[in-house]
């Protein structure tokens, strides 16, 4: 069943859906809590050598395997063999179904906020339900519901998307306006002073060494990361081959510029020791806490009263929650929909079960999509009941996506030089010829995937964390094992049946 031109999705359209689904506002609040403003160098250089040459390359991917469905399984079996797009591909697929587990937990955080100003997750309860396991009951109603109103077809993801990406790119512009506003009542005096020693070092005693600061690459590649996700949609976008590499790099020079305003924005209202160097600020509620000061520090600038400005806090917490809320939905309704779409549309039908390849009437993988849903539903409800062995369990699904996630890149930048080799392909958007570039833009950006990734491996070492170094490690390896041994396997029954 084709898609009518009514259903095609346009650049603008594409556009909110990646900012949607990849644009995280909380990233650049996370990257200041991470690094301060010594994160504007870090992300500004991923952006150079990994997010700008990677967004071209896929873009060129896009642009020449335009008619083809599979997404990433198709560009790197075009550019390679099938065995290689099946690992790379499925260690993708794994790492966002891991996502799906933890985008719901925090999908929830945003709820609450939304509602009540401030994340009260931890005292919900339901008759004897203690709060862990009903915040697992609503992920995985969350998910179903998800799941059942994007099997109903591109439209529906389309619209959610469009929602969601213009609340995604309205609270990231309003935090800079409101910041802005600030800076000029304060006469331009900044709370975090901006000296040459805060641009090059970072305030958390957490990233002090050279090994902690490099690790942070996998932190700015996740915030880049998910780009290739989009590839799932575009049998569904008009025009792809002209639409498609425009709206990657459209959507990749605003999100570029917003990081990095942002991150710098963080400061007009937050000093780093004040506010966020205490026991009550985590990765988990740093977006808040940031949110919350900015309005609080807006109400004294203006003058008002102490209380007065602690309801200014919460109402912009509320607002974060709310756009959180609404950018959560977006980016759900594409993850459950465009990564496995892109793997089981990207196989031969011989290498997965006849039921998992088939379509239904709006062209949507559903049956598939709900095996993910009930994979990612058991691993939800496994960590919800199941006590401190759970948890522990999930510290490790953690870890091994942190690597996970990236390594697929790893794949898809080495296929580029193997991918220009090819003649037979038509190629309406070039991003680079001549071998010798092409060898060294794919070397570079392949070395700064790989030095993040290894970092990231070994940072954990320095501090006797053996186990987190071990499972963040295994993560792609494993995956990949479990690929290999699946494709191995179908490979021997095919020639036993031959």
């Amino acid at each position: 069943m084709k898609n009518n031109d009514h259903s095609k999705i346009s650049r603008s359209s594409l556009v909110l859906m990646i900012f949607s689904s990849i644009f995280g506002f909380s990233n650049s609040l996370t990257a200041f809590y991470q690094m301060g403003y010594s994160s504007i160098i870090w992300y500004i250089v991923t952006a150079i050598l990994f997010f700008l040459p990677s967004a071209l390359i896929f873009a060129e991917y896009g642009a020449s395997f335009k008619g083809i469905k599979g997404g990433i399984f198709s560009w790197l079996e075009g550019s390679t063999n099938e065995k290689v797009a099946f690992i790379g591909t499925f260690i993708w697929l794994s790492a966002w179904v891991i996502w799906l587990v933890s985008s719901t937990q925090f999908f929830l955080v945003s709820v609450s906020t939304a509602i009540f100003g401030h994340d009260t997750t931890q005292s919900w309860h339901l008759g004897p339900l203690t709060s862990t396991q009903l915040l697992g009951v609503l992920e995985v109603i969350f998910l179903a519901i998800v799941t059942f109103c994007a099997a109903k077809g591109i439209d529906k993801i389309k619209a959610i998307n469009n929602i969601g990406g213009i609340f995604t790119l309205g609270i990231a512009i309003g935090f800079t306006a409101v910041s802005l506003f600030v800076f000029i009542l304060n006469h331009g005096q900044l709370a975090e002073p901006v000296t040459a020693q805060n641009m090059v070092h970072s305030p958390n005693p957490a990233f002090q060494s050279p090994i902690a600061v490099i690790s942070f690459i996998v932190y700015a590649l996740f915030a880049y990361g998910g780009l290739e996700t989009t590839s799932g949609v575009i049998d569904s976008v008009d025009k792809p081959e002209k639409n498609y590499p425009k709206a990657l790099i459209t959507a990749m020079v605003l999100m570029t510029a917003l990081y990095v305003v942002n991150i710098f924005m963080c400061g007009v209202a937050v000093n780093w020791n004040k506010s966020l160097g205490g026991k009550g600020v985590d990765l988990a509620n740093v977006e808040y806490v940031l949110i919350n000061n900015l309005g609080i520090v807006t109400g004294h600038s203006l003058g008002l009263s102490h209380s007065t400005s602690l309801a200014i806090g919460t109402v912009f917490s509320r607002l974060a929650g709310i756009a959180d809320v609404l950018s959560g939905i977006a980016a759900a309704f594409l993850m459950v929909y465009s990564p496995i779409k892109s793997f089981i549309e990207g196989c031969d039908p011989r290498l997965l079960p006849r039921k998992m390849v088939k379509l239904n009437k709006h062209n949507m993988p559903e049956f598939s999509m709900w095996v993910q849903a009930i994979v990612v539903s058991v691993i939800i409800l496994f960590i919800s009941f199941g006590g401190n062995g759970a948890q522990q369990f999930y510290t490790i699904l953690m870890d091994m996506m942190n690597v996970s996630s990236s390594a697929p890149y790893l794949f898809l930048i080495a296929a580029y030089p193997f991918f220009k080799a090819k003649k037979d392909l038509d190629r309406p958007f070039v991003f680079i010829e001549g071998k010798k570039k092409v060898w060294a833009t794919t070397i570079v950006v392949w070395l700064v995937v790989a030095v993040g990734i290894i970092f990231t491996c070994i940072e954990p070492l320095f501090t006797g964390d053996w186990q987190t170094s071990f499972w963040t490690a295994i993560g792609p390896v494993a995956f990949g094992v479990v690929a290999w041994i699946y494709y191995a396997y179908n490979e021997r029954k095919e020639k036993a049946m031959a």
